[in-house]
Order: C-alpha cells, then sequence, then structure tokens
C-alpha cells in the first residue's frame, strides 16, 4: 500500500510528465486552436504558429473576413519542415527565426500578387539580428503567423505555357534597361499583338538576377511586375552576399527581396521545384560549387513522395548538373547522385538551368545515378543578358549580347500539356520566332576551287539527336556533320574586335567557344557562275520544320 508521500510524489511526476507533453505538442504543432488572426504576442507565447490558416480569398483583398472558408490538404514549409492545413485551413509550424515561411500554392488555385509583383506567398522569420552585411541582408521582423490568401481557378483547357528566363545579370542601371527594352516589353507587346491569352501563366528566373550588385534586385523587379505574372526566382553565384561568413548566411539579401531560395509550386500539369544549388565556400578558390544542404534534402524528402505521378517535375535551378570541364565537379557529384535517385520514381522530370551564358541539352542515365526508364533531360538554357550585355550597339543602343556558342540571348517558354509532356522553344531577344538557325557561309568562291568551304548552321536548340540537313539551289537534300567548334560568326566578331583601333561597344563579345549545336555542310563550287542559294532545314521539337537561307557566289580566277 502506498504512503501518502509516495503518493504525492507520483502526482508530481504525472503533472510533469503531462506539462512535458503539453509542451511537446505546442513545438509540434499538433494543437489547433480555435481560428482567429495571429499575432505577434501568440507566436511568441507558444512558440508556434497554431492560429495561421490558409483561405479562399473571395474578394481579392488579402484579409480573412467573415465567411471566407478555409482550405484543406495545403501545404506549408520553412524549407525543412512541412505542414499541412487542417479542414478549416489551419496549418501548425514552430517558427524558427532565418528561416522563410512558404506556401506551396497548390494546383487549381491561384496567389495574390503583392505590390512589388511576386506572389504574396511568402514571409521571413527574423527575431533577431543576423550577420552584418554589405546588402542589409534580412531585417528583424516579429515572427508573425501568416495568412496566406488564394483564390479558385476556373477549370482551363490547354497547355500550360510558363516563360523562363536565365541570368539576366545586370552589372547597373542601364543594363537594367537592356532587360526592359530587350527582353520584357517586345515580349509584352508580342502578347499584346497575339490571338493568345494570357501569354503565360507563370515565369520563372534561373539565377544571377543581378551581377553582385545586390542594390539592383529592386530595379529587376520592378521590370517583372510589367509582365503582371506570379514569378519565380532561383538564386544564382551572383545573387549572394559575398560578405557572408557561412554559406547558410550568403543569400540573406536575397532572401529579402525574393523570399525562399528553395520552395515548391503546384499546377494541374506541372509541379515546379525552385533550389538553391549554389554551395558558398567563403575564403576557398573557387568561392562557390554546384551542390545541394542537408535542409534541402529534408525537404525533399518530405515533399516528393506526396506529389502525383502524372504532372511533369520541374526541378529550376541556377548552377548545371553536368560538369564544365572533364574531371572537374561543376555540381558535387554525391548530390547529384542522391538527388537523381529521388527524382528516379517520377515518369516525367525535367531539369532547368542556366549560369553557363551558353546553350545544350544534357541527358542522364544510371551512370550518373539517374534510375528512371529512360533519360533524364535538362535543358542548360542560354541567357537573357547573352554575353554579358556586350557587343556592338544596334540603332536602339542595345549591344547585341551574343553568347559563346553563337547563340542570341533571348528567352524560352516551357509549354507543358496533361499527362506531363512538355515543349521548349527559343525566343532570340527582338528578332522573329522564326530565327531559330544561325547560317555563316563565305561569300564568294573561285568557280572550279578545291570544295574544302562550307557553310555553317548554328541550331540553338539542336542537339546530337537532330538531323539537320542542306541544299544548294534545287540540288539534293543532303545531311550536315555536327561539329563541336566555335561558331564561325562569332570568331568574326572576335577578330573584328581585335583589329578595331577602337572599342566597338562597351565590352566586346565573349570568346567563341566549341558550341554543341553546330552543323557543316561543304559547299560545291563546280556549279555555273553566278550566285547560289542555300536553305538548311531542321526539325525542332516545340517549333516545328525550322529553315533558314544564305547564298554564296562563284567567281572565275583574276
Amino acid at each position: 500500500m502506498a504512503t501518502a508521500a509516495t503518493m504525492q510524489a507520483k502526482g508530481r511526476a504525472v503533472a510533469g510528465h503531462r506539462i512535458t507533453l503539453l509542451l511537446a505538442d505546442l513545438l509540434l504543432g499538433a494543437s489547433l486552436l480555435a481560428v482567429a488572426p495571429a499575432t505577434q504576442a501568440q507566436a511568441q507565447a507558444t512558440g508556434v504558429c497554431h492560429d495561421a490558416s490558409v483561405f479562399e480569398d473571395r474578394n481579392d483583398n488579402g484579409l480573412r473576413e467573415r465567411g471566407e472558408r478555409g482550405i484543406a490538404g495545403v501545404r506549408v514549409s520553412d524549407g525543412v519542415r512541412i505542414a499541412t492545413t487542417d479542414r478549416s485551413g489551419r496549418y501548425s509550424l514552430p517558427p524558427v527565426s532565418g528561416r522563410t515561411l512558404f506556401l506551396i500554392k497548390p494546383a487549381g488555385y491561384r496567389a495574390r500578387l503583392r505590390e512589388d509583383g511576386l506572389p504574396d506567398i511568402w514571409a521571413n522569420w527574423q527575431d533577431e539580428a543576423g550577420p552584418t552585411l554589405k546588402y542589409g541582408g534580412v531585417p528583424v521582423a516579429p515572427m508573425a503567423c501568416k495568412n496566406f490568401a488564394l483564390q479558385r481557378e476556373t477549370r482551363r483547357a490547354g497547355q500550360l505555357d510558363v516563360l523562363v528566363f536565365g541570368d539576366p545579370q545586370p552589372k547597373t542601371l542601364t543594363d537594367v534597361d537592356y532587360y526592359r527594352r530587350d527582353i520584357v516589353e517586345p515580349l509584352i507587346q508580342a502578347q499584346r499583338l497575339s490571338s493568345r491569352s494570357p501569354a503565360a501563366r507563370l515565369g520563372v528566373s534561373l539565377g544571377d538576377i543581378v551581377n553582385d550588385d545586390l542594390t539592383l534586385f529592386d530595379a529587376i523587379k520592378k521590370v517583372d511586375a510589367t509582365m503582371r505574372l506570379p514569378w519565380l526566382h532561383a538564386p544564382g553565384n551572383h545573387d549572394i552576399d559575398f560578405d557572408a561568413a557561412r554559406d547558410e548566411d550568403s543569400l540573406d539579401s536575397f532572401r529579402h527581396a525574393f523570399g525562399p531560395d528553395t520552395y515548391a509550386w503546384e499546377e494541374p500539369e506541372a509541379t515546379f521545384v525552385v533550389l538553391d544549388d549554389v554551395i558558398f565556400n567563403p575564403g576557398s578558390k573557387p568561392s562557390y560549387i554546384g551542390g545541394l544542404r542537408e535542409s534541402q534534402f529534408a525537404f525533399l524528402e518530405a515533399y516528393l513522395p506526396t506529389l502525383p505521378k502524372d504532372r511533369l517535375l520541374v526541378l529550376s535551378a541556377h548552377i548545371h548538373f553536368y560538369d564544365a570541364e572533364p574531371g572537374v565537379e561543376t555540381f558535387r557529384h554525391a548530390d547529384r547522385e542522391r538527388l537523381f535517385r529521388m527524382l528516379s520514381a517520377f515518369p516525367n522530370v525535367l531539369l532547368l538551368t542556366a549560369h553557363s551564358h551558353a546553350q545544350r541539352h544534357a541527358y542522364y542515365g544510371r551512370e550518373h545515378g539517374w534510375l528512371g526508364s529512360g533519360p533524364l533531360h535538362e535543358f542548360n538554357m542560354g541567357a537573357a543578358c547573352g554575353g554579358y550585355w556586350s557587343g556592338v550597339a544596334d540603332a536602339a543602343g542595345i549591344p547585341s549580347a551574343t553568347m559563346s556558342d553563337g547563340t542570341p540571348n533571348g528567352y524560352s517558354r516551357l509549354s507543358v500539356q496533361k499527362g506531363g509532356k512538355y515543349s521548349l522553344r527559343w525566343f532570340p531577344a527582338r528578332e522573329s520566332p522564326d530565327r531559330q538557325i544561325g547560317l555563316h557561309a563565305p561569300k564568294v568562291l573561285r568557280q572550279g576551287s578545291w570544295p574544302g568551304y562550307a557553310v555553317y548552321a548554328n541550331v540553338y536548340m539542336g542537339d546530337e539527336r537532330s538531323l539537320v540537313e542542306y541544299r544548294v539551289g534545287d540540288g539534293e537534300w543532303l545531311p550536315m556533320r555536327r561539329v563541336e567548334q566555335p561558331d564561325p560568326a562569332l570568331l568574326a566578331e572576335n577578330m573584328a574586335d581585335d583589329a578595331a583601333l577602337r572599342l566597338r561597344g562597351y565590352d566586346r563579345l565573349p570568346e567563341a567557344s566549341p558550341s554543341p549545336h553546330l552543323w557543316r555542310g561543304a559547299l560545291p563550287t563546280h556549279l555555273p557562275l553566278g550566285t547560289h542559294r542555300i536553305e538548311v532545314r531542321v526539325q525542332i521539337a516545340g517549333y516545328g520544320l525550322a529553315t533558314a537561307t544564305t547564298e554564296y557566289r562563284l567567281d572565275p580566277a583574276p
């Protein structure tokens, strides 16, 4: 029989255990209270966002009002953990200072756009000052719980169109103006003249939003906001705080401007996962490498198993997954293999990257850790700034900005059909959308000379599987031979820069590098004297039959 002292001791132990369980419930977000506007005091007192919710904003004012119901089954995350809303739209997540809270926008809904044009799906948690950084980092802000407003979208037919930009990368406000006049305004104007509306439903930028000067973030956002689209931003190696002492703090200023560096967005046709894949190594050379942090793997491990398999899964990041040089890791191989193994369960996956200021398609198999049924496709797309806003300016005062592989600067459009099928198309800046091939050929050859000279076709969206053909005059169509060498048209610009006695532009174009999408066809010299037409054709996925023409002349020897 227990004594009174023993009973009292047991009572104290049980009470202490109940208190421990209650605290654990609060910390894990298991206790959901009645819906009410969240306050800073509640968040600080309980250590958990228990009053926040995701709701249907019927009058589109961003405020939850009487009669506006919560939305169940929506995911909210801090980049590591994921909470799911209950039947009333409530979610529970313990605030962690230094993280960004974000909504994973569900398919069938749209998010409101903030005053700066970005979708209103995030808030930074920062209850104490972070490291002192040149560009400010994340200001101290109350760790308040956030209500997320969504509006239901009507069911739509047709495909999902997404604008994809690589590396806008302005150095100055002058470059921001180039970006506005060369990329954004022509795109908006083309939409006004188009019968399709809208031109796209989403935009994605693949990093290097600016070129080290982070004060330009606001200027870029103002330009992007004129497109009136929800826009997702991945950070690049030129978007980081280089005075940060560690990788974990290197995107503080980016997060203040654009929100989370790793997050997701869902549409009925596709799921988009945006990844920061720049590992900053201060004091090392080079100071960064491609890779992922453990916290990002934790997010992916929690999120990916919840996704349906009948949509396209798109991973958007800055640094490409292949090695720029043999034997030198551009992206940490161990991280790549781990990521690819996680993605192998999905039948339809697309990787979108930038960084190289050139353009290529890469395909991965089992030797890279990809275990899917077919090759994994990466589109490493060209830059909006092309060759860093360099080259001779045209009549509008905008530099040519050709990239080192001979691709003109521009942007891409990703079109996704239900069931996971997709196509990609390249749009050269301020050019006809039909310009898919760049041709270079000699102007004149001697009739009867050795036929060792050729026409070169730079098929901007081509790869090793492309069949490129050419003919001279009404002759038969012949296959061109793929060659990995510099585009001679860009080499000619390089030599013109070398020979010039004064600057031809603010910055000269980059040196021509071997292009992975260049084809060669020998030109016959036995034809009659005079001018001969050269025609090139190729089938391009997402475009159809692309053609280009030029000419050369056969002269007699003087």
